[in-house]
């Protein structure tokens, strides 16, 4: 093996042949795997104790006193990672909160974490695409998109330094960042918890977009629910649950999946009546583990087309990050 920084390989012992990404010890290039595991391990539990105990999981996670307060003439830039499935309406949540936010004169800052987007609709102010390029990672690495996107997903950690130079450079009052359309680049990569963790200091929450249309059917909104439970055992953050595209879908349509969202009853009730067999136990017990672990995702229903709900979710999101206060006076 070539001691380079970054070596792709082919294993062999494997039928598939599956291409995976070898790190020379002569030089490593993902500083990020390197360190302390231990530490990290011991950050995430701390930070799990702070937002579930036996109480309500969800007053912990909308707690604002785990943060400092937001003082005027105190340099503060709270970040929002914006998080869901692909399809579901990410960048365009994204732009439309951050027009939103500057109509009501407020600070923002909107950074583009998708290495691989093509055409976004709005103006990022920090782009990750500044240093890490999925075209020319496929041309030196010979890779197709899939395992470009993914490599680039982790080299964007080795991009920590910069991309918090930029965002404290942006010096805006409220960050919003849009994170890579396949959810599981971000979320379920190594990278992606140590990318939350050491984008600047300042108080952070994750929004994650529970898609109306996907989400109209029982099995499939168990489905996000369980989606979310797992973002959220990867970040160990506050996280603020959306109904995105609720205008794609009728108001009694989109009144039926909130009430899911604040009564498991109503919920068990729609499984038991359009679900049967395996699918309907699976749901079942996949709903009631996670009620368990003390979690609840009270939805708010939003959409980027008539801007509806970005009331309600900024007061949520102000609550977290700021205390309540304006993130610009």
């Amino acid at each position: 093996m070539v001691a380079v920084d970054l070596i792709l390989s082919v294993r062999t012992d494997c039928p598939e042949n599956r291409t995976t990404t070898c790190i020379s010890p002569a030089k490593p290039r993902f500083s990020f795997l390197h360190r302390e595991g231990v530490a990290l391990r011991e950050q995430y539990r701390l930070s799990h104790e702070s937002c579930i105990d036996e109480s309500s999981a969800t007053e912990k996670l909308l707690h604002p006193n785990q943060y400092k307060p937001h003082r005027k003439g105190v340099t503060n830039m709270p970040i929002a990672f914006i998080i869901g499935t692909a399809g579901s309406g990410k960048s365009l949540f994204t732009a439309a909160l951050s027009e939103w936010l500057k109509m009501s004169k407020q600070d923002v800052a909107v950074v583009n974490l998708d290495p691989g987007a093509l055409k976004l609709p709005y103006s990022p102010d920090v782009d990750v695409r500044n240093y890490v390029d999925v075209g020319d990672l496929m041309e030196k690495y010979s890779l197709g998109p899939n395992g470009a996107l993914i490599l680039a997903a982790d080299l964007i950690a080795d991009e920590i330094d910069n991309i918090t130079r930029d965002i404290e450079a942006a010096n805006a009052d409220v960050v919003l960042v849009d994170t890579p359309g396949q959810m599981e680049l971000f979320a379920f990569r190594a990278s992606g918890p140590y990318i939350v963790n050491e984008l600047t200091k300042e108080p952070k929450a994750i929004v994650y977009l529970f898609d109306s249309v996907f989400s109209i059917n029982p099995l499939n909104y168990v489905s996000n629910m369980f989606l979310s439970a797992a973002v959220y055992n990867r970040f160990f953050q506050p996280q603020i649950h959306l109904l995105s595209k609720c205008d794609l879908l009728p108001e009694k349509e989109v009144e039926k999946i909130t009430d899911w969202a604040a009564n498991l009853r109503a919920l068990e009730e729609s499984i038991e009546q359009k679900l049967k067999g395996t699918k309907r136990l699976f749901s079942i017990n996949m709903m009631q583990a996670i009620s368990k672990l003390g979690m609840k995702f009270l939805l708010i229903p939003v959409s980027a087309k008539t801007n509806q709900g970005l009331t309600n979710f900024n007061t949520t999101l102000e609550r977290i990050l700021t205390g309540g206060e304006k993130y610009t006076f």
